[in-house]
């Protein structure tokens, strides 16, 4: 993974990012237990079973005085009076920035994301999809993949008739990507003036892009060259319509929401919660996601509401970007769970999927 050098990206000389912050080996290894336990039990630790833990000899006098330093720097909290304590979103940052060991993605793991992301013989929604799931299954939280609006070439359109006033336009690019939208088309149309629309549309102008198919439609109504009975205009017409708005974003595939629900108690965690989903349905979210990883190389980690990306806290969000050979953004792929999410697992394991599935969308 590469060199972080922003909020988000990775850290690679961790002993002087601590030594920057004026954390000392003593304060570091206090907090890297507290987090550690938070991480695995959700819970607060205290200075006398801090002090059996730690590999280094310190009373629990003294380790209660480092945790009173740690908690005025803003890194620690007390959930409770005469409680242990738990980490802040900023003391969770600088464990994930200085103190965290990464994991490795182990051979298993690494055939299963591998048959996960094979493309052969399916079309790019069921591949992306089955990479979010694939994401969510292996990390306990939410996987998503954000694939940018296509600017590939056209291959096919193919109207459909669904009932008297309504028609499924079907269309499908050369990279295999394939839309799918339902339009309204006048009354009484018969089969023959959806069949004469899709004729047009594929033998004139296949080949082309999405906008450049739009443009010389466009100029040829204009001129009234398009040789075509008006309800075949009219059904052209509102075909390419429902893609006007469609030249920015992107789609979003996301599994696994369900994992975010668990050990929910609290009435102001699951308001949080149902915020999130609510966001996550936006167009806005993709086109943030695609450019948060647009100027990075590697996996970028946001943890609470550091990030403007959903505006909630109690979230932690590991992304990174996927580039074909030609270093071009594909996609952005990565999971979306509680704070305390295991990201020694998860941050190799979002490194390892973006990386090969920018080799499948190539």
């Amino acid at each position: 993974m590469s060199d972080r050098k922003e909020r988000g990206g990775w850290i690679q000389n961790k002993s002087q990012y601590l030594s920057s912050l004026g954390l000392d080996t003593r304060s570091a290894a206090i907090l890297r237990e507290i987090v550690e336990e938070y991480l695995e039990t959700g819970g607060p630790i205290g200075s006398r079973t801090l002090s059996e833990r730690l590999s280094v000899s310190l009373s629990p006098a003294t380790i209660r005085n480092v945790m009173a330093e740690l908690t005025e720097s803003g890194l620690l909290f007390a959930p409770h009076v005469s409680a242990g304590r738990l980490p802040t979103d900023k003391g969770l940052r600088l464990f994930v920035d200085g103190l965290l060991q990464l994991g490795g993605v182990s051979e298993q793991e690494q055939k299963l994301i591998a048959q996960a992301l094979n493309s052969k013989g399916r079309s790019l929604q069921d591949l992306l999809s089955e990479a979010s799931g694939m994401l969510a299954g292996l990390s306990s939280a939410a996987g998503l993949v954000v694939a940018p609006k296509g600017e590939g070439t056209i291959k096919h359109i193919e109207f459909i008739p669904l009932s008297a006033q309504r028609a499924l336009v079907v269309l499908v690019n050369t990279d295999g990507q394939v839309e799918n939208r339902v339009i309204e088309i006048p009354a009484g149309s018969p089969p023959s003036a959806l069949a004469q629309a899709s004729n047009y549309l594929n033998s004139r102008f296949s080949g082309l892009t999405l906008a450049e198919l739009r443009l010389l439609v466009g100029e040829e109504m204009a001129a009234n060259k398009t040789e075509l009975d008006q309800l075949a205009v009219n059904v052209v017409e509102s075909g390419l319509a429902t893609w006007a708005d469609g030249d920015k974003g992107g789609t979003l595939f996301i599994k696994g929401q369900g994992s975010l629900l668990t050990d929910i108690t609290e009435l102001e965690k699951l308001s949080t919660i149902q915020l999130l989903f609510e966001r996550l349905e936006t167009q806005e979210i993709m086109l943030q996601l695609l450019d948060l990883v647009e100027e990075s190389d590697g996996v970028r980690i946001f943890i609470g509401a550091e990030s403007s990306l959903f505006g909630v806290s109690g979230v932690a969000t590991i992304v990174a970007p996927a580039r074909n050979k030609q270093n071009r953004i594909v996609g952005a792929i990565g999971v979306i769970g509680p704070t305390r999410i295991n990201y020694g697992r998860i941050i190799p394991v979002v490194d390892y999927t973006a990386r090969l599935l920018g080799r499948f969308l190539e």
